[in-house]
């Protein structure tokens, strides 16, 4: 009697069958659930954000007028003309000619708001420009990759190829550990201890600037991108490793000569994983960044991201309103960049780089 009889009467059982169909299905409906509620938010999005461009109805504003605001004294009014107290003990009555009213401020078009320098919501004429968060978000990005994708790809390279095998058991859960920390406690660290350190360096005016911000960020992205890369390094088969010392390349010319380069594609995915994290991360921007909407390209310079102006902004605005709907379109345009850099990664990295390393 073979051994795999009892395997296969149990593999072929009835009840193992079910068993197996159950799982099956269960699986295939939390995928199916899972894709339909992120294809919700999606739409829940988009269209609280396309009302912004074709509701026809007039957007409801949060603007509240002053209470103490001057009004304007009408003279056919039946109520008694107002009076200064005069020392003689005489009533003296007040000029009844009213001050002449101010004009109000021109209002921008749409795509004029939207595309000018001045984000301020809470105003007579409420001011919507995106082109300070947008070069706030662009200035924290860039120096959070900047700082932290090399650190994690030396990282990677030397724990792949370098250090002994004991260390790398010990060293790689350690870093990887930094992803499971709480933004807001990165975010806490930055505005205490890391905002201290920058501005006693540089010698600045802003404890809280977009550098502090980046920094916090790189903190946030080095383990993502560390995990890939290491990840992708692993992969490369040893016999590229083997013919490079073979020929006399040193350890450190194999590493970043021939494995690099033949991980490069999964290294670059790394990278972009580490600008999504670092485009769309919300707590450490609005406690390290000054949070302050300013059209500055100095790193020293508050800045405001748009992550973290739809955290900070979103709480207090009222329901349906121009403020309301142009936070959605933020949200709309953090996702076509997440969107974008999923599919430069999918079409550029996975088939074209590979192809080009594998000689195709």
């Amino acid at each position: 009697m073979s051994k795999l009889d009892p395997l296969l009467r149990y593999l072929l059982h009835p009840s193992r069958r079910k068993i197996d169909v159950f799982a099956e299905t269960l699986v295939k409906g939390t995928a199916a659930t899972s894709i339909l509620i992120i294809l919700l938010i999606f739409f829940f999005v988009f269209r609280e954000a396309s009302s912004l461009f074709f509701s026809d109805s007039p957007q409801a504003t949060s603007n509240i007028q002053s209470s103490g605001a001057p009004t304007e004294y009408n003279p056919d009014s039946s109520s008694d003309a107002p009076t200064e107290y005069n020392p003689d003990g005489d009533s003296l009555e007040l000029n009844k000619t009213a001050a002449a009213p101010t004009p109000e401020p021109e209002k921008l078009s749409l795509f004029e708001n939207l595309f000018s320098k001045i984000w301020q919501p809470v105003s007579s004429v409420p001011k919507f420009g995106i082109l300070p968060l947008i070069v706030g978000t662009a200035k924290t990005t860039i120096i959070a990759v900047l700082l932290g994708a090399p650190l994690a790809i030396l990282a990677a390279l030397n724990i792949t190829f370098f250090v002994p095998r004991r260390v790398r058991e010990i060293v790689k859960p350690a870093i990887e550990m930094l992803a499971n920390f709480p933004s807001v406690v990165i975010g806490f660290f930055c505005l205490m201890d890391v905002a201290t350190l920058v501005k006693a360096t540089f010698d600045i005016d802003f404890r809280l600037n977009a550098l502090t911000g980046g920094i916090g960020l790189a903190i946030a992205v080095t383990p993502i991108i560390f995990t890939v890369a290491e990840d992708a390094l692993s992969t490369v088969p040893q016999s590229y490793r083997q013919a490079s010392l073979a020929l006399g390349a040193t350890e450190w010319q194999t590493a970043y000569r021939v494995m690099l380069p033949a991980a490069l594609p999964g290294v670059f995915a790394a990278v972009l994983l580490g600008v999504g994290r670092a485009f769309g991360e919300t707590m450490i921007a609005l406690m390290a960044t000054g949070n302050a909407p300013m059209m500055s390209f100095g790193i020293f310079d508050p800045s405001r991201t748009f992550a973290a102006t739809i955290g900070a902004e979103m709480g207090e605005v009222i329901w349906g309103s121009e403020h309301y709907n142009i936070l959605f379109f933020l949200g709309t345009l953090l996702f076509i960049f997440t969107f974008s850099l999923n599919a430069i990664t999918e079409l550029y990295v996975k088939k074209r780089l590979m192809k080009k390393f594998q000689g195709s």
